[in-house]
């Protein structure tokens, strides 16, 4: 498996930090490690360049971060703060002159297709989205140089995908991984876990549930995202974290 570069297109949770008409001292706050955007992912290998998850934010990301290729977007599940910015793949199909790869799981695809149908109708309008869709099954596949394992989480009630690339793993929106799927994140160097707030929650790992897994499956690296705006500010609870483990922020980037 070659190197892969690993940029945090958005380290937020679903309404971003600062969030719509908040006073909060996060919400004011004047340091831009407290600024998340959606959560989503950049993976860069020598050849092959994908995104995970397509926010509502997803086109000030590609500028802010001068993406210029884009060979396929994966996705984790349906919900909007994932998916609602695909429609600027439209982009890269002008300028590649070809249909953007787009994987994703049944559940994930209905929800893709009954949010952008424009892009799926038998006639279409010049201009939308040029989308082929590939299915993720439970089995590894491949996207260019890049090898993706699939890993199911769960989100309360609802089956979301981690996946595991190398030695680095990325899951986001889960609050529970069966033991079968645990295995599969075992031996990574760097892990991406969404932990949502300090306080529990129905659906998002905390700070200290997520703590706790990081350490119970020995990661020597471990990024925290999907950050809402209750987990505090960067500087007051980055620096309590222990060893090998930070909260992530916009921007952020490392090779593995």
């Amino acid at each position: 498996m070659p190197p892969i570069h690993i940029t945090f297109l958005g380290t937020g949770t679903s309404s971003g930090v600062p969030m719509v008409a908040c006073d909060c001292d996060v919400c004011q706050s004047t340091d831009p490690k407290d600024n998340r955007l959606r959560s989503s992912v950049l993976i860069e290998s020598a050849t092959t360049t994908i995104v995970i998850d397509t926010g509502p934010d997803f086109r000030y990301q590609l500028l802010r971060q001068k993406v210029k290729k884009l060979d396929a977007v994966v996705f984790t599940h349906p919900h909007k703060d994932h998916i609602a910015g695909l429609d600027e793949v439209r982009a890269f199909n002008f300028f590649q002159q070809k249909p953007m790869y787009v994987y994703a799981n049944e559940l994930t695809q209905e929800g893709i297709i009954r949010e952008f149908p424009y892009a799926f109708y038998e006639t279409r309008y010049p201009g939308v989205p040029e989308i082929k869709m590939f299915t993720i099954q439970n089995d590894t596949f491949q996207v260019g140089d890049l090898t993706i394992t699939p890993i199911q989480v769960w989100h309360l009630k609802m089956p979301v995908l981690g996946f595991r690339i190398g030695n680095f793993t990325y899951i986001t929106d889960a609050n529970r991984i069966d033991a079968e799927e645990l295995e599969k994140i075992k031996g990574s160097e760097v892990l991406v876990l969404n932990t949502l707030r300090q306080s529990p929650h129905i659906s998002h790992f905390s700070l200290e549930e997520g703590i706790q897994l990081v350490q119970t499956l020995q990661i020597p690296q471990a990024y925290f995202t999907h950050i809402s705006h209750q987990m505090g500010k960067h500087a007051d609870v980055n620096p309590t974290l222990p060893d090998g483990i930070e909260l992530a922020y916009d921007g952020l980037n490392f090779t593995v």
